[in-house]
């Protein structure tokens, strides 16, 4: 069930795909086990720093997306006031959820932070998930 990793990077270039997906299976199991071991706040916190978590994850590569591209219209390196106020927006936005969980419940704070580390749970899988491949293609190639 290997990718093969063809010399044009195809492989590669679909990681952040296979990130996304990531994201869903772990954000949804972590959900489950939220809401069933350590109740509904706890549930409640996760599934709030969960979405603010992968909302700003999709933000955030639209935005070098879109950096990116206009770098290579334009032959020179972009910048602009949306670029500035999207990123602004995403803080403001995990600030606020934050604010409104901490002062609601103390126990939703846990399900916040866990929450907002699930990107992070998602790069480690890609990462695993990389080094499981080339040591695969490795060994066939030996």
């Amino acid at each position: 069930m290997s990718e093969p990793i063809p010399n044009g990077g195809d492989f590669h270039s679909r990681a952040v795909e296979r990130i996304s997906k990531f994201m869903l299976v772990i954000g949804l199991a972590a959900l489950v086990t939220a809401f069933s071991y350590f109740g509904w706040r706890v549930g409640i916190g996760f599934a709030l720093g969960a979405a603010v978590s992968w909302l700003n994850f999709h933000w955030l590569k639209q935005v070098v997306a879109g950096i990116a591209e206009l770098t290579i219209r334009s032959g020179r390196p972009a910048s602009g006031g949306g670029i500035v106020y999207r990123f602004l927006l995403r803080y403001f936005l995990m600030a606020l959820v934050a604010f409104v969980i901490l002062s609601v419940s103390r126990e939703s704070r846990y399900g916040l932070f866990a929450g907002l580390f699930l990107p992070v749970a998602a790069i480690f899988c890609e990462g695993a998930y990389e080094v499981y491949v080339a040591v695969g293609r490795r060994e066939h190639s030996s």
